[in-house]
């Protein structure tokens, strides 16, 4: 409130101050004392475009990729959560409309603003608000050789950024609510700006000094109003400082750069310790909100380094460690699990991604670090635009990493078995967000299975946040998992007025965890059902018995009465079907450790008829079924799937197993 009070005291930077600030007699002295006389070193700066390009040359299709960004947003065309959206080329953006429901937020002050609406989402709008379609049109601008076609990249930055700047005034509309969407766009007009430094349309003064004193805006509003006041400080205030961090390094001269600049790498560096375990997992409790966190935390450090700023040891320790976890879950091709909450978020989205996607994170990370035990995979776009020529030399001097193993993040709560071409990701440890369980579900003991690199068995996602909070809650419920539920219960309770919390109840640990070069063996176990008026404990036991390529599940429930058990097995689509196994999958299956002594006469076959992955079989008296469900691959995006159901009426002591026999 201290900060905010003072905030609507000071006084707005208007053109004398900022004429006085950059030390300029004139607007045209302005733009050369804002856009010519620049240090250089960031990765954005015009004499950085040789070494970019260079790097990008050497990546197939990798300017044909930007250059498709960049005539993208020429055209005003947005992929919002999977729902494409085209105003035209020159055309104003209808920045407040949530293009699924048609509501468009009216531009008041935000205090007067209502947020929540039924069946709207904010999140569509500020899509386009973060404005990473200017850095889009500048990676055209960079790329692009034909010198009209490089004007109109520039014009088109000019009139988009103008665009959005008359239409979203200071404090006013949806696009000021947040103070993470008003810190990332920073980032981004920032950056935009110094890789058009030389294009004279960004140079004139009817546009240059009202991007300047938005800048300007746009800092002093996100230091008002930092997010570092609510139950736990989590990737928002990280997005607060990375926003004030670059716009501040990126433009020096602003009048308050210097405090917000040392206020941001005093947050970064206690942030980094804050919310990412030593290990190097994040804390947020969520495998996708990791590459959110990672790419915040890079981009950091990306544009400290080239302005010579140090986070110091602790913060770059802390992210190799994040990049290697993110490599350890990561199939073959990519993807990786979706534990927890997904809303697909990015910070330096230069190459269009699978939501699901981390597979690129490794190999920048080896450029970025010289890490060879990263060194995997091809030398990413991403990592051609941030790092240049000397980022791509010092990839390709690597030797290739060995082959990711079975690895055990406990404070993260992920658990990760590889082997036999499979990569099983297991769910058991306390919520995320020091016990808030913003971002967590009620997938404790439950599991993601890749084969070959596809997702198999899949944790069905996050579908939506506030649109619909039954959706929202039907995603995190436990029955949206691949875990047992016990009774109808939930293994911690959902409460639907708290849609970003879901405190500790169920305690998931880890048991055992013994990786091996023929068998992995992983115990987890939760409490979720000891408040049952007939308490009960589930543990589960994983072993991934790479001579037979197979995975054993036992589930074993200690406790007291009589219990109706159901367990699901999600699949990312629709492509499953009951089978009956095959004399030799059956003594497959047979001889995984601690497999039932008979099966039941039908198993579940996954993927294509034609051409099948693997086969679920059950111990006998677990009768299979299929039921419809609903995948949710990215936020915002849901698809027809199938679930596979299976359950008993016991009295514990009891032990539930089944195998995956993998095609």
């Amino acid at each position: 409130m201290a900060r905010q009070a003072l905030y609507k005291r000071r006084e707005r930077l208007d053109e004398p101050g900022l004429l006085l600030a950059f030390g300029a007699a004139n607007t045209d002295e302005l733009a050369e004392r804002a856009l010519s006389a620049r240090p250089g070193r960031a990765w954005c700066e015009v004499v950085q475009r040789t070494s970019v390009l260079e790097a990008l040359e050497a990546l197939p299709g990798a300017r044909q990729r930007a250059l498709e960004r960049a005539r993208a947003a020429l055209r005003g065309e947005f992929d919002v959560f999977g729902t494409r959206v085209c105003f035209g080329e020159g055309q104003p953006v209808d920045w407040s409309r949530d293009p699924v429901s048609g509501y468009r937020y009216p531009v008041v002050p935000v205090e007067r603003l209502r947020l929540a609406q039924p069946g709207v989402d904010p999140k569509y709008p500020w899509v386009l608000g973060r404005l990473d379609c200017l850095v889009a049109l500048g990676q055209g601008y960079w790329v692009e050789r034909d010198e009209e076609a490089r004007r109109t990249f520039a014009r088109a930055f000019v009139t988009r950024t103008l665009d959005f700047l008359q239409a979203n005034p200071v404090g006013q509309g949806v696009h000021w609510t947040c103070a993470m969407e008003v810190a990332l766009r920073a980032a981004n007009l920032a950056q935009a700006l110094v890789m058009f430094a030389d294009a004279p349309e960004a140079r004139r003064p009817e546009f240059l000094v009202p991007v300047l004193e938005a800048l300007a805006e746009h800092t002093a509003w996100v230091e008002a109003h930092l997010e570092d006041h609510g139950a736990v400080p989590n990737n928002h205030l990280v997005s607060n400082y990375v926003g004030l961090l670059v716009a501040g390094l990126l433009f020096p001269e602003l009048p308050d750069a210097s405090r917000q600049v040392a206020r941001a790498v005093a947050g970064l560096r206690a942030q980094m310790v804050a919310q990412v375990h030593a290990e190097g997992t994040s804390f947020e409790g969520s495998v996708p909100y990791h590459r959110l966190s990672v790419e915040l935390f890079t981009l950091a450090l990306v544009v400290a380094r080239g302005q010579g700023v140090e986070l110091g040891l602790r913060y770059e320790a802390r992210l190799r460690r994040m990049y290697a976890a993110s490599r350890a879950w990561s199939s073959e091709q990519g993807l990786a699990p979706q534990v927890g909450d997904n809303d697909s978020g990015r910070v330096f989205p230069f190459q269009e991604r699978d939501p699901r996607e981390q597979g690129y994170l490794a190999p920048l990370g080896a450029a970025l670090f010289g890490l060879e035990t990263l060194a995997e995979g091809s030398f990413p776009d991403e990592a051609a635009w941030l790092l240049g020529r000397s980022g791509l030399e010092r990839f390709r001097s690597l030797p290739r990493a060995r082959p990711a193993e079975s690895v055990s993040f406990p404070a993260g709560g992920f658990h990760v078995l590889r082997g036999a071409g499979a990569v099983v990701t297991v769910s058991a440890g306390l919520q995320g967000q020091h016990g808030v369980g913003g971002h967590s579900h009620n997938d404790k003991l439950s599991f993601e299975l890749h084969l070959g690199g596809r997702p198999v068995i899949v944790d069905p996602g996050t579908g939506t946040y506030t649109r619909e909070p039954t959706v929202r809650n039907a995603f995190r419920s436990t029955a949206a998992h691949n875990t047992l539920q016990v009774d109808g219960q939930e293994q911690s309770p959902l409460d639907p007025n708290r849609l970003f919390a879901l405190p500790e109840a169920a305690r998931a640990r880890v048991q055992v965890f013994q990786p091996g070069a023929e068998l992995d063996r992983l115990t987890v176990r939760h409490d979720g059902y000891r408040s049952l008026a007939s308490p009960v404990g589930v543990e589960r036991t994983f072993v991934l018995d790479k001579r037979e390529r197979a995975l054993g599940v036992t589930d074993a429930l200690v406790g007291v009465g009589l219990h109706d058990v159901v367990g699901r097995i999600h699949l990312p689509d629709r492509e499953a079907r009951l089978k009956a196994p095959t004399r030799e999958e059956l003594a497959r299956a047979l001889r995984v450790p601690a497999a039932p002594r008979s099966f039941a006469s039908l198993g579940v076959e996954l993927g294509p008829a034609e051409s099948p992955v693997a086969l679920v079989l059950f111990a006998e008296g677990l009768e299979p079924r299929l039921e419809p469900s609903r995948y949710s691959p990215g936020y915002g995006l849901v698809e027809p799937s199938q679930v596979v159901v299976f359950g008993v009426r016991v009295s514990p002591p009891a032990w539930l197993r089944w195998v995956v026999v993998f095609k």
